[in-house]
């Protein structure tokens, strides 16, 4: 078998890692740099460009320039998070057929995974690159609050650039496994993920080779993104209010704010302020616009302080499910770029009592946790016994008068498998419909729908009288699989919970076969 990479597909930057010896290497990409911004762009002329080619043209080729693409993946074109989001990127989405979210580039539209399996593919040429043969496997990580549909949907992004995805590890597990393999320390850890554009906190018990996920939490639509916002914001507020001028109605007036608004946000990691200099950032037959701002560390604190704090209640919950306070957690583990914020590390501080393990590098450590889950699957790492991981969500069925049955609760350990029988409710009925959901509601209408399905054959029979057995499966994956069985004619139906939303196979397979065609212009894009 040839090379198995481990790759974190960020929100803003992605890392691809292997194993050298049992240790978690990163692998650069073709510019000899560890991490790759996850930026996709199509010039005038329909050349594409990925990493950081790509992010040099978000400037002045806005519209055609996408990014932070993982918050789209997996999602409603109508959820309150895309709407919001219409207001704050430069390039255009639409609501696709399905009801999905769509990405614009110019008189056609392309689905999330699409532009995430570009990104998937150009870190595929770097490690092919790095070992000077083909690399078809990896272990891809995601976000530990994804859910079902967005699992998927990266499983669909890297099927189609070519790569066969052997495990989907989430995010804070791989960091936890890249620390405690590391330093060999046992006992209990929290990990706070605040990435780009996700945030998870997971609870985790290491005890000689075995890592033990106790509780997971987390939100997919809070991360970097929303703090670069908030710069974002007041520098359109200011602008506005001194010239009577909307820069949201400037896609290049808008990009070059979101790129000072990040280097801002980076500088004051390490200062105490930074200035904002943007010359002619709009011109008009009058006269010409500049935007000059200092920007102090408090001021940003203050305008971003309830978004560190929404971390808090996450963590709170993830500790009350894992059954375990906050003075016993032994280690702290910070992952994602955020987290380099000093408010960010003094509110965890804070939190847990403890100050955060420093020896771990936030951006690459769950590249390298992936790397190892791969040495673990094919028997390189000896040193772990085993990993057990949890699901986030809790799944079950619609029942009469839109009830709900929870079958697996949040959670609970994976791969798992879980049955409970069921019956009908007219006399004589001869199927049953199952409608699968994701979800705590205690109706089945606040929780989310992932499949539906139904069973058909069903012996005449008394209402109450026929005996169903649904049956829900979980993978290693975090992937849902349901199946319904009728005990006394033995039929069956069983169904890949693949969500209503999100490419068909047929689709995820066009596209492979269309991107692999379009490999070579790719990687002399890149090159």
């Amino acid at each position: 078998m040839g090379h198995v990479i481990g790759i974190d597909l960020g929100t803003t930057y992605s890392c691809i890692a292997y194993l050298e010896g049992g240790k978690p290497v990163v692998i650069p990409n073709l510019e000899g740099l560890p991490t790759t911004p996850s930026v996709v762009s199509f010039t005038a002329s329909g050349e594409r460009l990925v990493g950081t080619l790509a992010w040099r043209q978000a400037a002045t080729n806005p519209a055609n320039t996408f990014y932070a693409v993982k918050r789209l993946i997996g999602q409603k074109f109508a959820s309150a998070e895309i709407q919001e989001a219409l207001t704050k990127l430069p390039y255009g989405l639409k609501e696709a057929p399905n009801g999905d979210v769509a990405v614009v580039l110019g008189d056609k539209t392309l689905s999330p995974p699409e532009i995430s399996a570009m990104v998937l593919g150009y870190l595929k040429t770097c490690a092919e690159s790095f070992f000077g043969e083909p690399v078809t496997q990896a272990v891809i990580t995601v976000p530990a609050h994804f859910n079902d549909a967005q699992r998927q949907a990266t499983k669909d992004a890297a099927t189609i650039c070519g790569l066969e995805v052997q495990r989907v590890v989430n995010e804070p597990t791989a960091a936890g496994l890249a620390y405690g393999l590391d330093t060999k320390k046992n006992g209990l850890a929290a990990v706070y993920d605040l990435g780009g554009g996700t945030f998870d906190i997971t609870v985790l018990e290491a005890s000689d080779g075995v890592f033990n996920v106790l509780a997971t939490n987390g939100d997919s639509y809070l991360g970097g993104e929303d703090f670069d916002n908030r710069i974002l914001e007041w520098l359109v507020t200011s602008f506005k209010a001194e010239t009577r001028i909307d820069l949201r109605a400037d896609k290049l007036a808008l990009q070059r704010l979101k790129e000072a608004a990040e280097k801002a946000k980076r500088e004051l990691s390490f200062t105490a302020e930074t200035e904002i200099n943007l010359p002619f950032i709009i011109s008009d037959k009058a006269k010409s616009n500049h935007i000059r701002k200092t920007l102090s560390r408090s001021t940003f604190e203050a305008m971003t302080a309830d978004l560190v704090e929404r971390t808090l209640p996450h963590i709170e919950r993830a500790l009350d499910d894992a059954k375990v306070a906050a003075d016993r957690i032994d280690h702290v583990i910070l992952v994602g770029g955020q987290t380099r914020m000093p408010l960010v590390k003094e509110r965890v501080t804070k939190f847990f009592g403890c100050k955060p393990e420093e020896k771990v590098d936030p951006d690459q450590i769950v590249a390298m946790g992936a790397a190892i889950q791969s040495g673990i699957l094919d028997g390189q790492v000896r040193d772990l016994v085993l990993l057990l991981d949890v699901t986030p969500f809790a799944l079950g069925i619609e029942t009469e008068n839109d009830g709900y049955e929870m079958i697996i609760e949040r959670n609970t350990t994976i791969p798992t498998r879980k049955v409970k029988a069921f019956t009908t409710v007219e006399h004589n009925q001869r199927r049953v419909r199952i409608h699968v959901l994701q979800g705590e509601g205690f109706l089945a209408s606040l929780n989310k729908s992932l499949a539906v399905f139904e069973l058909v054959g069903i012996e005449p029979a008394p209402a109450g009288v026929p005996q169903i057995d649904v049956t829900f499966e979980i993978n290693a994956d975090g992937l849902v699989r349901v199946s319904a069985k009728d005990k006394e004619t033995g039929l069956g139906q069983k169904v890949e919970v693949r969500p209503s939303s999100g490419l068909s196979e047929a689709e995820v397979e066009e596209l492979r076969r269309k991107q692999s065609g379009l490999g070579m212009a790719a990687k002399g894009a890149n090159g």
